[in-house]
């Protein structure tokens, strides 16, 4: 980076309201690099983890960790471990040894990494049900090319990847199971779509600069978790519901908690239509548009997020709608304000959305205060086997 490139980042850095400690660290920092691990307290999920230094040994038992929607989510938990150690990509007749071939298989696997990769997927990944992608141990990404879809699936997890610069994909066959291959009419550029499947938990991965959307939840899915996961340098950062037209999705349930978006995002963190969204804990830099948006009659509940808003875009929401929006449920509850950011509810105030969580799924939201520590290292972390992670 030229003197003259530094001196306008840091000008910007100082207006948008980060402190002088943060400001160096945001020049330097490089979206692909997973986080070493940290001596802070760990959150709620963390916790369930990482304070085994035998986590190589026992990472199934990751499965047990997911809160929220998709703590249902048991991924490849009762199957066999499967190791990557081929970065190569055939979409038709996967190799063994390469992330599509296990991938795909029928049965439970927990797939893990040999070695740190970079893959290249030449068309879109179609993880089957009962699969667990677990990027713990090395450094693990999927960029520049179509990346991962869940289509009628369920029971997925994804974890430690560092999904970035994802692109559009070319129509043409792919294979989804061992013995079926799906016609597929190209890929947008996202980083992960998850569309008609449900127990899925995406988790401690770092997402950036794809061709279209971050993340899409979308046709119905339903009992989704999105957590720890850190976002930066996007536009449309996540869309949870297909179209104003797709009613189906009033059936979808997404938490989102202990994430942290920016810097660099312009909105879409999230949008949502129809269905409900817990968004929880998670930690705003400066949008550059609008953090939390939404369309038909979504219902959202913010609850304990701390909002670190610019000194051009102070509003939270945004309604995506010429109709009337003030029946709607969307509420603030406990949520952190800096620099005058501010949340508009609506719906009746005294009728908080309280999330629909059985005992199993619910969890203890921390305070708002605390949200920028418990997220400070938030995305895929560097882990050693035989260490604490």
């Amino acid at each position: 980076m030229d003197n003259l490139t530094s001196i306008l980042m840091l000008f910007y850095l100082v207006v948008i309201g980060l402190s002088p400690s943060k400001i160096q660290s945001q020049i330097t920092k490089k979206p692909t690099n997973p986080h070493p691990p940290t001596k802070h307290d760990f959150n709620i999920i963390d916790s369930c983890w990482r304070k085994n230094v035998n986590w190589a040994n026992t990472r199934q038992s990751l499965a047990n960790c997911a809160i929220g929607f998709g703590h249902g989510a048991i991924g490849g938990q009762k199957g066999q471990i499967y190791i990557v150690h081929d970065t190569s990509d055939d979409p038709i007749n996967p190799n063994p040894g390469t992330l599509r071939y296990g991938a795909t298989r029928a049965e439970p696997l927990w797939i893990t990494f040999a070695k740190d990769m970079v893959i290249t997927l030449k068309k879109e990944l179609l993880v089957n049900s009962h699969k667990t992608i677990d990027g713990r141990g090395a450094k693990i990404e999927i960029a520049h090319g179509p990346c991962i879809t869940m289509e009628r699936v369920h029971n997925v997890i994804i974890h430690g990847l560092i999904i970035h610069d994802c692109r559009p994909g070319a129509p043409g066959l792919v294979r989804d199971r061992p013995d079926h291959m799906m016609q597929i009419n190209g890929h947008d550029g996202d980083g992960i779509v998850v569309i008609q499947s449900f127990n899925v938990w995406i988790d401690r991965c770092h997402f950036a600069s794809c061709g279209d959307g971050l993340i899409d939840v979308i046709h119905g899915s339903t009992n989704i978790t999105i957590s720890n996961s850190h976002f930066n340098d996007h536009k449309k950062v996540m869309l949870l519901g297909h179209s104003d037209t797709y009613d189906l999705d009033k059936v979808m349930k997404v938490t989102i908690v202990l994430n942290h978006f920016g810097p660099r995002l312009r909105e879409r963190i999230p949008r949502v239509r129809y269905g409900y969204a817990h968004v929880v804990n998670n930690m705003y830099e400066p949008w550059e548009n609008y953090a939390i948006g939404g369309s038909s009659d979504s219902t959202i509940l913010s609850e304990s997020n701390y909002f670190h808003a610019s000194n051009e875009h102070k509003e939270v929401t945004k309604r995506e709608t010429n109709d009337d929006w003030k029946k709607w449920k969307w509420m603030s509850v406990n949520d952190v304000f800096i620099n005058g950011a501010f949340f508009r509810p609506s719906g009746l105030t005294n009728d908080v959305p309280r999330p629909s969580y059985s005992q199993t799924q619910q969890f203890k939201v921390a305070e708002g205060s605390l949200v920028p520590g418990l997220t400070s290292n938030a995305g895929a972390l560097l882990c050693v086997p035989g260490k604490l992670c």
